[in-house]
């Protein structure tokens, strides 16, 4: 595929698994389908190119060769068969789908509460609520495009929420968790991949925040960066601190450095369905913590200033998390 025609840059995914295990597949569908990418032939997939995608694709053609299979992510320029409206196309009718579905199930939970009204009633449709602004929130994070069945999604949450009741929560004074393996780890330039995402940036702020104050960060390209005396890499593909299995690199390093504490544990949660998008905890702070961080990378180039508000975000995010369980306990 020629670049020359200056169009859009498209990332496509093909693929190949083995017969077995048939979970392995349902997986990798599933997680195309939380990527938003959309089927172009067989086993090929596109994303819309930038720099979260990418990495979306590269982790999940790693988990696709763990399985078994075969994986390759190639970047592109689409030059005869398909045009690039016809391709935008499909992602703006599937996330319409998406909207169209949330809004009419909206409706019909708002047309229950206007005909019943017991308790057991609004209990079960504010759960279902919840749900679905978190499959909102997801969809909007997916929506490359900006398909036009966004707004009646919104305004139908809008008018579910406005009859639905949310309790305050109080402020938690527990003391914070101390890393137990942390004396090993202190003292180290923290190494990673350059252009930050949610992993990186959560990982990082767990270094900083529990494991060592004082800790630098260096941003290098690519692979196979080889480290120097004092460095240690974290969510790279070398790294001594990388994914493992299926869990995202910030929920190894929290393992690894011994950090037991809950309000971590939930949020290692929600960085590992914002990270891996395999939907695997389903926590309703998730999809609104990814947009906020898609943001914070979208609109800040320099790796050190994503790390500096991305850790404001999660700050206010695990004190939040404290104060629920803190709550719950009582």
């Amino acid at each position: 595929m020629s670049m020359a025609n200056g169009g859009p840059k498209w990332l496509f995914l093909l693929h190949q698994l083995p017969a077995k295990p048939a979970y392995a597949r349902v997986k990798v569908w599933r997680r195309l389908q939380s990527l938003g990418a959309v089927t172009v032939k067989n086993a090929v997939y596109a994303l819309p190119d930038n720099s979260e995608t990418r990495e979306d694709f590269a982790w999940l053609a790693k988990e696709i060769v763990e399985s078994g299979g075969e994986a390759l992510v190639c970047e592109a320029e689409l030059v005869e068969g398909l045009t690039d409206e016809a391709l935008r196309a499909t992602f703006v009718g599937a996330r319409n789908e998406d909207y169209e579905r949330i809004a009419a199930e909206a409706w019909m939970l708002a047309e229950r509460l206007d005909e019943e009204s017991s308790d057991a009633v609004a209990a079960d449709v504010a759960a279902q609520a919840v749900r679905l602004r978190r499959q909102l929130l997801e969809t909007r994070a997916i929506d490359f495009f900006g398909a036009d069945g966004r707004d009646a999604a919104d305004r139908s949450i809008a008018d579910l929420d406005a009859r639905l009741q949310e309790g305050a929560v109080m402020t938690d004074r527990t003391p914070l968790p101390q890393a137990a393996g942390a004396d090993a780890l202190r003292g180290k330039v923290w190494v990673t991949r350059e252009t930050v995402q949610i992993d990186r940036i959560a990982s990082a702020w767990l270094v900083r925040r529990f494991i060592d104050p004082a800790a630098r960060f260096k941003f290098v390209p690519g692979r196979a960066y080889l480290p120097r005396t004092g460095e240690v890499r974290f969510d790279m593909f070398e790294g001594e601190y990388t994914h493992e299995g299926d869990r995202c690199t910030f929920e190894v390093l929290l393992q690894r450095a011994g950090l037991h504490d809950d309000a971590l544990a939930a949020l290692g949660e929600i960085i590992h369905d914002i990270d891996l998008k395999d939907g695997k905890y389903g926590r309703e702070e998730t999809a609104g913590i990814r947009i906020v961080m898609a943001g914070i990378a979208n609109g800040q180039r320099d790796d050190e200033e994503r790390l500096a508000r991305g850790g404001a975000v999660l700050d206010d995010l695990y004190q939040s998390l404290r104060t629920q369980i803190a709550e719950k306990a009582k």
